[in-house]
């Protein structure tokens, strides 16, 4: 019996794998961290990764509750939040999509906006960041893995952090999509409140004796890509970088 027929009962892989939108979706939890791409027959082409964010409801019904002092100073209705939203037309939170990977021959680096680091596709590392949203476009940020040279992937480390050293992820709710070549896409929500952190380690994707696994990691810390370094053992050497003006 396949994995999927495990989690829907008299459902086929085939079946679940052309599912609707709003079925076709494994999120991974504390519950469920992990999932094989090599079983589920995604292992090959290329992996979208995407991270998108938003304002957390809470926040906007707060801001409803704050109606009373609004009708006594009306100009505050014309101020922005701290943290705006995709759609919204101002966003003051910027917040980065990185990747840290090591390959089968040792190489080691990143793969991030910040210093320019935006990777290769089809040559080492084979990981392409697409480009820097800093404005909350509707796109979000996007790194695109080839999987067709698994092979010479060890691991990677997918991460988010926030470029501009303000911490919000309380604020901001960040989701990241993958979107496997073949089944269901994969989904994992930065859910869990840290006011004071500044990076977060979203996931890992291992090549274990050929099998490639995407585990669930969603470990916040208060610095940035040199802390996530020192928590997984990249050694990496890292220094002050900074972005051009938009």
């Amino acid at each position: 019996m396949a994995f999927w027929d495990n989690l829907f009962p008299g459902r086929t892989a085939t079946q679940f794998d052309s599912g609707s939108a709003a079925s076709n979706t494994i999120d991974l939890t504390k519950r469920r961290p992990s999932v094989s791409l090599t079983k589920q027959g995604a292992a090959t082409g290329n992996l979208r990764v995407n991270l998108s964010w938003r304002m957390r409801t809470s926040d906007l019904e707060g801001r409803s509750r704050q109606s009373g002092r609004l009708l006594r100073n009306p100009a505050q209705l014309f101020k922005p939040e701290v943290v705006q939203a995709h759609t919204q037309g101002m966003v003051n939170v910027d917040l980065d999509l990185g990747c840290l990977y090591e390959l089968a021959d040792g190489s080691k680096g990143v793969v991030q906006p910040l210093g320019g680091f935006f990777g290769d596709l089809n040559g080492a590392p084979y990981v392409k960041l697409s480009g820097d949203d800093r404005f909350g476009g509707s796109s979000g940020e996007t790194i695109f893995v080839n999987l067709d040279h698994k092979d010479e992937i060890k691991r990677l480390l997918f991460f988010v952090y926030i470029y501009d050293q303000t911490p919000a992820f309380d604020r901001t709710h960040a989701k990241i999509t993958l979107y496997p070549s073949n089944g269901p896409r994969i989904e994992i929500e930065l859910d869990e409140r840290a006011p004071q952190a500044r990076s977060c380690a979203v996931f890992s994707v291992e090549n274990a004796k050929g099998e490639l696994t995407v585990r669930r990691e969603v470990r916040f810390v208060y610095g940035f890509q040199a802390e996530l370094d020192r928590l997984y053992g990249w050694g990496l050497q890292w220094g002050r970088g900074y972005k051009t003006k938009a």
